[in-house]
């Protein structure tokens, strides 16, 4: 029987699996995302120097009052979508993308499709 803090250790050494892979293949900032139940977050991550550069997230004022009765993907996609336009006017182009532990699907891909539709690169 596999207990909560096995599963907790599992799931982490998956997202440190991909992490390391991400950075390994590429020197670009790092798209990490995060979703809980109820929300979803992406921030872009410069590795060298170990600070965000941009971020987004379902949580921020500005969007709680946007996605009243939206679905979790649609909310997703405006995310993306949000950080796509924050890291443009940062400068950023191209990124590499983390999914972390989770499964490139549902609302990690609507994240993904609407943050590549809105000019990212990765």
């Amino acid at each position: 029987m596999t207990t909560t803090f096995q599963k907790h250790q599992r799931r982490r050494g998956k997202a440190l699996s991909v992490r390391q892979h991400v950075r390994q293949v590429s020197n670009r900032p790092r798209l990490s995302v995060h979703r809980s139940l109820a929300h979803i977050s992406a921030q872009i991550i410069d590795d060298v120097r170990g600070h965000t550069l941009v971020a987004a997230s379902s949580l921020e004022k500005e969007v709680r009052t946007a996605i009243k009765g939206m679905r979790k993907t649609d909310v997703a996609k405006k995310v993306g979508a949000l950080v796509a336009e924050r890291a443009k006017r940062a400068g950023l182009a191209k990124v590499a993308f983390d999914r972390g532990a989770y499964k490139y699907h549902g609302r990690v891909k609507a994240l993904a499709d609407a943050a590549r539709e809105a000019g990212l690169d990765f």
